[in-house]
């Protein structure tokens, strides 16, 4: 280890030994590009704590299930989305709680849905984002309620999928909200915080009552009338 480092750093024979795998597994990560290369002082490859965690983050995927190939998709994935601070915006206020998981926790989370295709449209719809070897979903609202509908059997693409309209009809609620605001200047409502809450009952009554005319059984039709019996005088 070199010291008086601000982090602390391996040689690659320490790297294996603290992630409980061989020298030779270590170089393989690196030429598939599943770690990135170490930093070189002459001669010496110098590895960091954050080799380690990428190395324990691939040991515990793969015994989830995933192969080397998913997790390289995985990875490539995450190193090109957004930071939480480009996502969540610095100081910006919200009423969602943030949770932050290891890959392997958002692996258990959405157990087998977990591809690089479904993480690339969460990472593109700013459900996640990265805060270095950490991924941090906005809302542990959006991320409960996902992983109950992928619970009950719906994919999690059609989740996404469902996210991306939602969003588009929530950007339209949240523009005619915001448009009384505007309308009211000078008056009550044009404090935010007591526009939010009403805003947000409006909605919930109105998608319930929307819920309850879409989700009600169609009535019976009613039996035709049978056709009259002929006129024996005509």
């Amino acid at each position: 280890m070199a010291e008086g480092r601000e982090h602390r750093e391996y040689r690659m024979e320490e790297l294996a030994r603290e992630a409980g795998i061989t020298v030779r597994t270590v170089r393989f990560y690196r030429e598939r590009g599943l770690i990135r290369p170490p930093r070189r002082e002459g001669r010496i490859a110098w590895y960091d704590d954050a080799h380690l965690a990428r190395l324990r983050t691939i040991a515990a995927l793969l015994e989830r299930g995933h192969t080397l190939n998913g997790i390289a998709d995985l990875a490539a994935a995450i190193e090109t989305g957004r930071n939480v601070g480009e996502v969540l915006g610095l100081g910006e206020p919200t009423e969602e709680t943030p949770v932050r998981l290891s890959p392997e926790e958002l692996a258990d989370y959405f157990e087998g849905e977990v591809t690089a295709e479904n993480l690339t449209a969460a990472l593109d719809l700013g459900y996640l984002a990265t805060d270095g070897a950490v991924i941090v979903h906005i809302s542990r609202r959006l991320l409960d309620v996902s992983a109950a509908l992928v619970r009950e059997g719906v994919p999690l693409a059609a989740v996404l999928d469902a996210g991306r309209d939602v969003r588009r009809h929530a950007d339209a609620l949240a523009e005619i909200f915001v448009g009384i605001l505007r309308a009211r200047a000078g008056t009550a409502m044009t404090d935010p915080a007591k526009l939010r809450p009403l805003a947000q009952s409006v909605v919930a009554a109105e998608l319930s009552m929307a819920l309850d005319r879409r989700l009600r059984p169609e009535p019976a039709a009613r039996p035709a009338d049978p056709d009259p019996a002929p006129d024996p005088d005509t």
